[in-house]
Parts: structure tokens; C-alpha cells; sequence
């Protein structure tokens, strides 16, 4: 029985996670820091699935709790096959206007938080010769978009970078890259996204089925869309100035330090 955990599973692209892996048969530990909401989704998945889904209640960003996570992952005797770090946050300002401390909490938990844990995963799925890292990175990491997205740059380079690393263990390792997605993140972060048409929209379902077939088919790079599929081609041929200039219009300051 394949066991899969999943961070950041009590919402969104997580929960879309977990339920594309109950739907597979696999037995699925659940982190995220609310407690009761990882309840309510191991109990849908054992409803409707069967799944036995162990909840890790867990702030990724406290040091304790992190440890918990990654000594969770380092078990032998519980052995973890499939590690997906999706747990993120964004922020509403551009960096020179957002508190230094927010922009380090979201740089930790976009970059050192899946890092440590795919290091802890690492050796019991080298040493059994099977499994799979996935990595939650966005199209954002395409193009300077930000703090968030050169988060998202580094975590889709760390994943084609530990693909090579460890295909000689047979170990897969794919970078999810997805584009707008209906989930709470938007709200979360603050975003007004009331301009974008819904023809951009991706559903969270739909990432995770494209994720799962391209991890089974071992690509690199996982892109759900043909809009977006051709955007991540465009963007590889466009001029970086060009682009950089297009999108400093679009990236404004907050009303009161616009002045």
C-alpha cells in the first residue's frame, strides 16, 4: 500500500491532492495547521474512498512542528513512498512594500520548509528504490512576477535538479506547475483577481489528474492547460526586458504608499 503525505492538505490544491490519491488507493498522512479542518477531509476521503488518512496537525513555520514532520517522513518502520510539498501562502504588495518578516515567513515555508522535508524523505526512498517527491511550484516562477515567484522559480530548478539526482534510485520527481487555480490562496493573500476572465481559471482537480498522469508517464514538469501550456513556451523566447517592463505596470503599490 502506497503512503502519501501531503502538506498543506486541509484546502485547495492539498485536498485536491488527497483526494486524487484516495481515489488511487493509497493511504494518505495529512499536515496542516488546522486540526478540525483535517479532520472533516479524512473523514470525506474515508467515506468515500476508504482511505485511512493519519491527520499531523502541524505550523510548518515552528520550528518544533517542522521537525515533527520531518521525523514523520524519516520513519522506516512507517515508511512515506509519495512526499507533495504544496503548503504556501502569498502576499498583496510587491516587496519593497511588504513587511520584511511576512516576505521571510513566505520565503521559509516556499523554500526551506520543502527542502528539509524532501531531505528527510530522501534516504528511505533511496534506500527501498521507489517513490516520488511532488513539488507545488506556478507559473508565477516563470517570469519575474515577485518575491513569491522567484520562490517558485527556485522550487521548479531544485525539482529538475533533484530529478537528475535521484533517477538512478528510481525515484521520480515532479514540479507541479499550475496557473490561476479556484482555491483559497487568492482570498488568503489578499489578491484582487476580479479583473481575470474565467477562462484562466484552472479547476483543482483538474491540476491534480494532469500531475498524477504526468508522474506516472516520470516528466519533469507538470503544466495543465493548453493556454498555459503555451504561455510557459512563449515565455522561454520573449525578452526578459520586455517582459520585466510589461509586468512592472501591472505591480503596484498599496493606495496609502502610492504617494
Amino acid at each position: 500500500m502506497t503512503t502519501v503525505l501531503i502538506t498543506g492538505a486541509s484546502a485547495g490544491l492539498g485536498a485536491a491532492f488527497a483526494r486524487g490519491f484516495a481515489a488511487k488507493g493509497c493511504d494518505l498522512v495529512l499536515v496542516a495547521r488546522d486540526k478540525d479542518r483535517l479532520g472533516a477531509v479524512a473523514g470525506a476521503l474515508a467515506r468515500e474512498y476508504g482511505t485511512a488518512s493519519e491527520v499531523l496537525p502541524a505550523d510548518l513555520l515552528d520550528p518544533a512542528d517542522l521537525d515533527a514532520v520531518a521525523e514523520r517522513l524519516a520513519d522506516r518502520a512507517r515508511p512515506v513512498d509519495i512526499l507533495v510539498n504544496n503548503a504556501g501562502f502569498g502576499l498583496p504588495a510587491p516587496f519593497p512594500y511588504s513587511p520584511v518578516e511576512d516576505e521571510e515567513r513566505m520565503l521559509d515555508l516556499l523554500v526551506k520548509v520543502p527542502l528539509r522535508l524532501t531531505h528527510a524523505a530522501l534516504p528511505g526512498l533511496r534506500a527501498r528504490r521507489h517513490g516520488a517527491v511532488v513539488n507545488v511550484s506556478s507559473v508565477a516562477g516563470l517570469l519575474p512576477t515577485g518575491t513569491y515567484g522567484a520562490a517558485k522559480a527556485w522550487i521548479t530548478a531544485f525539482s529538475e535538479s533533484l530529478r537528475v539526482d535521484m533517477e538512478p534510485h528510481n525515484v521520480r520527481v515532479l514540479a507541479v506547475v499550475p496557473g490561476f487555480t479556484r482555491t483559497e490562496f487568492q482570498e488568503r493573500a489578499g489578491m484582487d483577481v476580479s479583473a481575470l476572465r474565467d477562462a484562466v481559471w484552472l479547476d483543482p482537480a483538474a491540476v491534480v489528474e494532469q500531475a498524477l498522469k504526468d508522474l506516472a508517464l516520470r516528466r519533469p514538469v507538470s503544466i495543465t492547460g493548453r493556454r498555459y501550456q503555451a504561455y510557459a513556451l512563449a515565455v522561454r523566447h520573449l525578452p526578459r526586458t520586455f517582459v520585466a517592463r510589461k509586468l512592472a505596470r501591472r505591480r503596484r503599490p498599496p493606495a496609502d504608499l502610492d504617494a
